[in-house]
């Protein structure tokens, strides 16, 4: 199966195409034509699975084909991280496609606040929220959510262990009862069963488990503090064991500037990143296919718009938010049954997110000692609460507890 075999519209495959999306995962195959069919719909899914695009693919097609263009979409998720991955996905699925999308969600500035209250009153076709942060904005002003056709719940069992169930159900309370709703969730515990019995119609069931990566790929991690990553990555690369490699990084400014640090090295490597236009990308794919460029570094734009043969390492500068993004990172390396290395740099706050994909993946990734020459690494200690932010702690200063009274504040931190 292909993903024109879903009927979508064109300028959602030319999307999918340039972005390097073949075969639809196991969700995309079986909850794509449920959505498609106006089918309401609960999906037991696992970050990992493709998830995101089974739900954003056929709602994307719906909103272009919409005769009337109005707020279509609203999609409900946990937390302000969630949020900004899933507009990440969004602008490159519609890059192509007319559709105006809004992420709501807390911890911005004044600023922030403003440019969401803006784009509320004017209108846009999909909101992106978190429950607290958009009734914040619905109390702040009146936005209409009558003609909303669709509502997604993402992370339904997380939005819940957090608090959120008043809140969805105030901004349920104010969209209209003929409507198309979605709920994914990881468990299936009996809050969700009760929650689907009163906000879904007659729904169909999917179930589908955590995609795995390559058996050919070699995962390793290294304990870092974040002013050793540099050193370690051209320590790394002095190697000549891999003559292709990619690195994923978070933001364009690390991107920018590790690609300054080894350019000073002699290497051949440059940066990809959303500020390049179309032919500045497909020039940079073209000499990485044909090794005219040893290094590629990225941010995950790359995860999935990447498709070549023979890349030996893949390195996460940082750990990914989700094992989602891991699993398409290093799904980069050992393609169709090669071999190939993945190595992930974990400072002190990244220690949850990574023991998260360890828990996803049902194993542990080896953690080496840093070479020599770099000093000594934080412990691997994910358990425990971390407040150093990656850096190294000054051993002058006293440490600072801040004792959190209402764990569903977080999304406006």
């Amino acid at each position: 199966m292909t993903f024109e075999d879903f009927n979508l519209d064109p300028d959602l495959l030319e999307g999918l195409f340039y972005m390097g999306f073949n075969q639809p995962t196991p969700i995309q195959e079986q909850a794509i034509p449920l959505i498609m069919s106006h089918k309401d719909l609960v999906a037991c899914a696992q970050t990992g699975t493709g998830k995101t695009a089974a739900f954003i693919l056929p709602l994307l097609h719906k909103i272009i084909n919409s005769p009337k263009r109005h707020l279509n979409t609203l999609v409900l998720v946990p937390t302000r991280e969630l949020v900004m991955q899933i507009d990440q996905q969004l602008e490159g699925f519609s890059y192509y496609a007319p559709v105006s999308v809004m992420p709501v969600y807390g911890g911005g500035d004044g600023a922030t606040w403003e440019q969401q209250k803006k784009a509320l009153k004017e209108g846009v076709d999909m909101i992106i929220a978190t429950p607290g942060r958009l009734l914040a904005q619905m109390a702040s002003q009146d936005i209409n959510l009558q003609e909303v056709e669709h509502l997604v719940l993402d992370e339904a069992d997380r939005m819940l262990d957090m608090g959120f169930y008043n809140d969805i159900m105030s901004i349920i309370n104010r969209l209209p009862k003929k409507r198309q709703t979605l709920l994914f969730s990881a468990t299936m515990p009996p809050k969700i069963r009760s929650l689907t019995n009163k906000i879904l119609n007659q729904p169909e069931e999917v179930n589908v488990a955590i995609s795995k990566p390559a058996e050919g790929v070699q995962q390793q991690a290294y304990m870092v503090y974040d002013d050793q990553k540099e050193n370690l990555i051209k320590q790394i690369l002095k190697s000549d064991d891999y003559q292709s490699v990619l690195i994923f990084a978070s933001t364009k400014k690390i991107v920018n500037n590790l690609s300054r640090a080894l350019k000073r090295m002699n290497l051949m490597v440059e940066g990809f990143h959303s500020d390049l236009e179309q032919p500045e990308r497909e020039e940079l794919m073209r000499k990485f296919k044909n090794r005219m460029l040893r290094v590629l570094i990225g941010t995950d734009i790359l995860s999935r718009g990447i498709d070549v043969e023979g890349i030996s390492l893949v390195i996460n500068y940082d750990s990914p938010g989700d094992p989602e993004d891991y699993i398409h990172r290093i799904g980069r390396t050992a393609r169709a049954d090669t071999e190939g290395v993945a190595i992930t740099l974990i400072n002190e706050k990244d220690q949850r997110k990574f023991y998260q994909i360890e828990n996803m993946m049902g194993k542990e990734v080896p953690k080496l000692a840093l070479p020599e020459g770099l000093g000594k690494g934080p412990e691997y200690n994910p358990v425990r609460k971390n407040s150093s932010k990656g850096k190294r702690k000054p051993w002058n200063k006293k440490k600072k507890f801040h004792k959190r009274s209402n764990f569903k504040k977080d999304e406006n931190k």
